[in-house]
């Protein structure tokens, strides 16, 4: 038979995530103040993308019915076996598309360069000969590492004043903003794709990117590389004329 246990009794500690757990407020007052704070907090975290939108709405145009245009602008949007990859390939075959139109007369590619290995502006370069662009009608920014810094040294190293921007539907409208807020007048031209994973995945990631946009265009930080300036615009419109 089993004796029974006389020794102190046990207690059931709480696990440690339960303790940190959050109380709901127990009064309709605190929960009505807690509602109107979660409220508050999106109301702020949707108001960068409300600047996107109304910032850029007047300046989306099609390949179709964009004005005629100095210099396109094509971000780049990485690599895949050493060439462009499927959406970055889209951005060009726009560029190409518009320089067969006659709608501009310079193509500016713009990407990262930071390693030997990994090289966007020289494949886009590549691939836009390929399509149809002369070479000399293109000019190369190797530092173009995120949005904000293409905008800034299109505007202060390359001399760019007016340009047609092109690039995917989610990302249009922040380098519209950006480059007005670097001093560009902009046409913005969004290029279709399918809605696959990485379509959504680009999406929501600019609801998270609208906020960084806001603060750049309010600082104006420097980009991480700025150096001088470069006559390679003006040389290709020469060329072009």
């Amino acid at each position: 038979m089993v004796g029974k246990w006389t020794g102190p009794r046990l207690r059931w500690a709480r696990p440690r995530w339960a303790r940190l757990r959050p109380r709901l407020p127990r009064t309709r007052r605190g929960r009505r103040r807690l509602v109107q704070g979660v409220m508050a907090v999106c109301v702020l975290a949707l108001l960068p993308s409300a600047w996107l939108f109304v910032t850029s709405e007047s300046r989306l145009r099609t390949t179709a019915d964009v004005p005629r245009t100095p210099v396109a602008v094509v971000f780049g949007a990485g690599l895949w076996k050493g060439g462009p990859s499927p959406y970055l390939a889209r951005r060009l075959d726009a560029a190409a598309e518009l320089y067969e139109a006659g709608r501009i007369e310079v193509v500016l590619v713009t990407g990262d360069n930071s390693r030997t290995d990994y090289d966007e502006p020289d494949a886009m370069r590549t691939y836009l000969t390929r399509h149809g662009v002369p070479d000399r009608r293109i000019v190369s920014d190797y530092a173009g590492f995120d949005t904000w810094d293409s905008c800034v040294r299109a505007k202060k190293v390359f001399g760019v004043d007016r340009a047609v921007l092109i690039s995917q539907g989610f990302h249009i409208r922040r380098a519209v903003a950006l480059c007005r807020a670097a001093g560009i007048e902009p046409y913005g031209v969004g290029v279709d794709d399918r809605h696959d994973s990485t379509w959504y995945f680009g999406a929501v990631r600019e609801v998270f990117a609208a906020g960084k946009a806001a603060a750049d265009a309010v600082f104006e930080p420097d980009p991480r590389f700025l150096g001088r300036e470069e006559p390679g615009i003006p040389r290709a419109l020469a060329a072009a004329r």
